[in-house]
């Protein structure tokens, strides 16, 4: 997919002789926005965008555009910024039933803190005399800790999830060897949506003196309100003795704009490996807390007010909202034959099938307008439900949708776009690498 607007607004290929009037370049992306936002604000798309609402969506432009000139590198002149950085990261911390010895910073989002915390357990591991570090994880873990194992040098040891979807407990404990720096579980995973056995996996990590970090980035502003709305939710945060680390991110159910998430410690000891300092620069003494120097100060504003504005019961009441609205598309998916829900998720719902080609169906949906996601081993699909989710009538449109999508599929085998085989040849082993350099042809293409 090239630039799709490149025929109607030529690309622009050098910075203009005549800077442009500002009222046509905000006339020109207004019109984009307008024409995007279609694609998601009626909840036709999985995830994405979890709150949407234009009231909200206001109050956070107005806070960006206050802070706007600011950057937490300098916080000799935006000390409101660290102030704010703060705050959220202790809201987090009580949120997830961390005591005042958890401790974190404010990233970028849910990849950056991951590997912000693979960063820290790595280097805490040369500290200690491992030279060849290790991280053991689940098959189902985000792809972030695959990007960390390749940037940062950690060898990858990946365990196939149990016959319930969830990490393998057993054969995690017995992939720890001497090497190993982290185990990590997810609360819960993207693909199935289902909480991994953290308690299970901490104890095994703490008696081997292993870290553990628990990837709370989809679950983490969600879980801890659905227990108090009183939804089973297994043990899987700070409470837990064994977990070490945690990323839970405010861009998503937390209601933050685009990018921010946070990483937490226990311990400000741990963090200490997740900073970057120097004293011996000619520019003087530098440090950075996470990857980046110069960073949107606006983007940690617009945090910190979506979270004291949501306040507990703003919470309380989304969570409510999106879990009976998840609970009711369980049981709809289920009513489709031929369609099997993969466990029993509390928000993100997957579904596979054994009788037709899913990733045909997935194909279809997206004819009719829907951006789900595909998903392999096992091939299935999901939504990940969000207030966008929760309007009227969407969960009927979708189950609708769906079903005839499936029925057409019996009808019609070998139908769907040329996007099916290439999901089939990428769960082959002998094909991942041909798959992949078409992944990085098609990223290519983003920026022509």
């Amino acid at each position: 997919m090239s630039n799709p607007y490149k025929d109607e607004f030529p690309p622009v290929r050098e910075i203009p002789l005549h800077g442009r009037d500002h009222k046509d370049v905000l006339a020109m992306m207004t019109d984009l926005r307008d024409r995007e936002e279609s694609r998601w604000v009626d909840g036709f798309a999985s995830g994405s965008v979890y709150h949407g609402d234009p009231e909200h969506i206001a109050f956070l432009s107005e806070v960006y555009a206050l802070h706007s000139q600011t950057n937490p590198l300098h916080a000799d002149l935006w000390p409101s910024i660290s102030k704010f950085d703060g705050e959220i990261c202790r809201m987090t911390a009580t949120m997830l039933n961390g005591d005042d010895d958890v401790v974190g910073t404010v990233s970028s989002g849910g990849t950056e803190s991951i590997l912000l915390a693979m960063k820290t357990y790595r280097d805490r591991g040369f500290a200690n005399g491992i030279t060849e570090p290790e991280m053991v994880i689940p098959a189902t873990a985000h792809a972030a800790f695959d990007k960390a194992s390749q940037y940062f040098g950690i060898k990858k040891v990946s365990i196939q999830p149990g016959p319930d979807g969830r990490a393998d407990v057993v054969a995690m404990t017995a992939a720890i060897n001497a090497n190993t720096v982290v185990v990590v579980g997810s609360a819960p995973n993207y693909p199935n949506g289902l909480v991994d056995p953290i308690e299970a996996l901490a104890e095994a990590a703490s008696e081997r003196g292993v870290g553990m970090h628990v990837d709370a980035c989809l679950g983490g502003f969600v879980l801890p309100w659905a227990e108090r709305l009183g939804y089973e939710v297994p043990p899987f945060d700070f409470r837990i003795p064994g977990v070490t680390s945690m990323s839970a991110d405010t861009h998503k159910y937390g209601y933050a704009a685009k990018g921010t998430s946070v990483v937490l410690y226990r311990g400000k000891a741990l963090r200490h490996f997740q900073y970057y300092t120097t004293a011996s620069w000619s520019g003087g003494l530098y440090y950075s807390p996470t990857f980046a120097g110069s960073r949107p100060g606006a983007l940690i504003a617009q945090c910190w007010a979506a979270m004291v504005s949501m306040g507990e019961d703003g919470y309380l009441a989304a969570v409510r909202q999106i879990l009976e609205t998840a609970s009711q598309v369980k049981a709809a998916v289920r009513e489709i034959d031929g369609i099997e829900v993969i466990g029993d998720p509390l928000f993100d719902v997957a579904w596979k099938s054994d009788e037709v080609n899913i990733w045909g169906v997935l194909d279809e949906m997206a004819k009719r307008g829907w951006s789900l996601n595909g998903l392999q081993e096992p091939a299935a699909m999901h939504l990940c439900v969000t207030l966008r989710h929760c309007q009227t009538g969407v969960v009927e449109r979708l189950v609708a949708d769906l079903a005839a999508c499936v029925q057409y599929l019996r009808e019609n085998p070998d139908a769907g776009s040329d996007l099916a085989p290439v999901y089939g040849m990428a769960q082959m082993t002998e094909m991942q690498g041909l798959v992949e350099a078409g992944i990085a042809d098609y990223v290519d293409k983003l920026y022509e």
